[in-house]
């Protein structure tokens, strides 16, 4: 189900066309002729009456379909001009005169007015019953009011799919967003974006038409055409309260009625989720979450960036920006929650003393979070601080099943918003190719390009057999006898083939050192001392994270 617009009915006053009218049986058999207003066809037809007295426009409301013989039009051309003047004035759909005893043409007056006015003015040659006419016309409308209703049930439907099937908020904004053609917001009640869905005028990020239309206007009538619904508050003593506000802005195409009612069933659902705790929290969250990574993917320019920050709260000036990503990865407990950990975060680093973008994306297990530096040379220092608060804020959250590895914190490249589109798509890569890596607080995301390339190759048979060719036999050892050698090999590397370095991290001796040392020169058939080897070995023992 779309909103594409039936030519039948007219879907932004839920009535029928002019055309569709014409196009019944009962008028059609009349032979009808357009003497004026073929190209305002297209107008509602809400209700059809029929009458022939002179001053029967005080009896219309607008966009009545008005069938007259004729004999309520005066004899006078001044009064013909004048009874058309009043119906176009009163905004009825069309005139539909029968010729027949009172006309056998409609005279020229009347017609030239009907066309200066823009009144579509219709005459039918033959007599057909108006009452066969009224009963047609109103059914057709009785029909487009199903047909409405039949089409918001279904988006209704799909919403509630949505949310049976896992998903959530975002979910149920983006099916309304595109049955509507125009985006969504759920808004605060006092006008705090929460989340925005959807596209602005030619692919525009809904931030900026919310940041022109909403934003600092909050207090401004929304633009006409514009849908707003209330969602409603729960709980004891909040009868009648609003917990949110669903917008419907029509950048793209007019709305009509039938996205007001489908809205209005959104509603009703959000009520339900949004009962649930922190949920205006956790959507908040996910809504700076999808900026930094439509940032990071190059959907939201450089130039355009910082103005949709500023949307979010986050005003950095001219400092440059630090990306940070922490994953949290298969450390992740069900059990807590992400408008959890995004409070909690956000009250660690509020200790870090600089501006702060923080957002999550739950389906990647990914927190993302932009900060504006005093200056670059802050980056260790900071980035020291945000991964201890990234950390701790996981730690107070549950998020962390008990034994797992801490997440994994990587940091970019410090920049304007160029290096920070650049810096957070990066990190975000690498923080996926990092995982398992524990021996740091966080990484600086240009040393981990050769665990990121060996990541991209996960998948090709050449990297498990590359792998397996360099290290197979000491991984072949390790599974039937002790002691391990891996674990030797790996921190000798470390240490650049430092025996001594290697021998007080172990806490070995020397000798059993040594010992080791040949063993695994023998077990691999290589020299330990080649830079070659050294090299393939190091490589190997990065890559077999990637590898079964």
């Amino acid at each position: 189900m779309d909103s594409r617009t039936d030519h039948r009915f007219d879907t932004q006053g839920a009535g029928i066309t002019v055309q569709r009218a014409l196009e019944l049986p009962g008028l059609r058999s009349g032979l009808p002729e357009i003497l004026a207003g073929a190209d305002r066809l297209g107008r509602t037809v809400r209700w059809v009456h029929a009458g022939e007295v002179p001053n029967i426009a005080s009896l219309l409301k607008g966009g009545e379909l008005l069938l007259t013989t004729g004999y309520g039009l005066g004899t006078r051309p001044a009064e013909q001009r004048a009874f058309v003047r009043t119906l176009a004035e009163r905004g009825i759909a069309a005139l539909v005169v029968e010729l027949g005893p009172r006309f056998s043409r409609l005279p020229a007056a009347l017609v030239d007015t009907a066309r200066t006015a823009g009144l579509p003015l219709v005459q039918l040659h033959r007599e057909v019953p108006f009452v066969t006419v009224t009963e047609e016309v109103h059914t057709e409308i009785v029909n487009g009011h199903y047909a409405l209703l039949q089409r918001a049930e279904e988006v209704h439907r799909r919403c509630t799919e949505a949310l049976l099937g896992g998903g959530g908020v975002p979910q149920v904004l983006g099916i309304l967003a595109d049955f509507g053609g125009n985006p969504v917001f759920l808004e605060t009640a006092d006008g705090r974006l929460l989340y925005a869905a959807g596209a602005g005028p030619e692919g525009a990020d809904p931030l900026q038409v919310w940041e022109g239309l909403r934003g600092p206007h909050k207090e401004a009538p929304p633009p006409a055409g514009s849908v707003l619904v209330d969602v409603p508050g729960g709980g004891p003593g909040t009868a009648g309260s609003v917990r949110a506000r669903l917008v419907l802005l029509p950048v793209r195409s007019p709305l009509a009625p039938v996205h007001r009612i489908a809205a209005e069933r959104a509603a009703g659902i959000l009520a339900v989720v949004l009962m649930q705790a922190r949920q205006e929290e956790e959507l908040a969250a996910r809504g700076r979450g999808d900026f930094l990574t439509d940032l990071a993917e190059g959907r939201i320019s450089a130039q355009d960036a910082p103005a949709q920050a500023r949307v979010l709260g986050f005003k950095p000036g001219e400092s440059p920006l630090l990306p940070v990503v922490m994953r949290i990865g298969d450390s992740l407990s069900h059990g807590g929650g992400w408008a959890v950990l995004a409070r909690a975060v956000s009250e660690e680093l509020a200790a870090v003393g600089v501006p702060v973008l923080l957002g999550v994306r739950p389906v990647e297990g990914r927190v993302l979070v932009l900060l504006g530096l005093r200056a670059e040379s802050e980056r260790a220092a900071v980035a020291d601080r945000v991964a201890a608060a990234l950390r701790a804020g996981v730690e107070r959250a549950g998020m962390r099943r008990p034994g797992s590895p801490p997440p994994v914190v990587v940091v970019g490249v410090a920049g304007g918003w160029a290096a920070a589109s650049a810096g957070l798509r990066h990190a975000a890569e690498t923080a996926t190719a990092a995982q398992g890596l524990t021996d740091r607080p966080w990484y600086d995301a240009r040393r981990l390009d050769i665990d990121l390339l060996l990541w991209r190759l996960r998948d090709h048979p050449d990297l498990a057999a590359f792998v397996d060719r360099a290290i197979g036999p000491l991984r072949e050892h390790d599974r039937r006898s002790k002691p391990p050698l891996l674990p030797t090999l790996e921190t000798y590397l470390a240490h650049a083939g430092r025996k001594a370095e290697t021998a007080r991290e172990l806490h070995l001796n020397r000798q059993t050192l040594y010992n080791r040392l040949a063993r695994i020169g023998e077990l691999l058939g290589t020299d330990l001392d080649d830079p070659q080897t050294v090299l393939a070995l190091s490589l190997a023992l990065r890559a077999r994270r990637h590898v079964p």
